[in-house]
């Protein structure tokens, strides 16, 4: 969501039913790391699968997904509430977390990987950032 959409959305609009009034700074935040993420699995996984040895691949795919789907709900602003928001930030840190941890194996061999792992860590801490806020809510 830049900013042009932002301006362009009525108070309603940006509301979740149940949700406490959310930052959207930072909400904009998590969205450019998931999709950040979601860009760097798709490279991993893609050049992983190329016939190098290294095993990450379906953890990247995997993790592309989850950060894709984490970041449509954030973009859909409604439905969401807070259970259902926490709920699906932990699965995508979790999977970033797993795409990590496989990535790190391979860092030191492979900057792609690295650039992975990197991506990840970014958008496990947007998640968690997020998380924050609306459990202070």
């Amino acid at each position: 969501m830049d900013a042009m959409m932002r301006d362009a959305m009525t108070p309603e609009m940006m509301s979740m039913e149940g949700m406490p009034d959310l930052d959207m700074a930072l909400m904009q935040a998590c969205m450019d790391a998931c999709a950040a993420c979601e860009q760097a699995c798709t490279v991993c996984s893609a050049q992983m699968m190329d016939g190098r040895p290294m095993d990450c691949a379906p953890a990247c795919s995997n993790c592309a997904d989850m950060c894709n789907t984490m970041m449509r709900a954030m973009m859909r602003m409604s439905g969401m509430t807070p259970p259902v928001m926490m709920a699906m930030l932990d699965a995508c840190i979790a999977m970033c977390q797993a795409c990590m941890d496989m990535c790190m194996m391979h860092a030191d061999m492979s900057p792609v990987c690295k650039m992975c792992a990197d991506a990840c860590q970014a958008c496990m801490d947007a998640c968690m950032a997020m998380k924050d806020a609306v459990s202070a809510g």
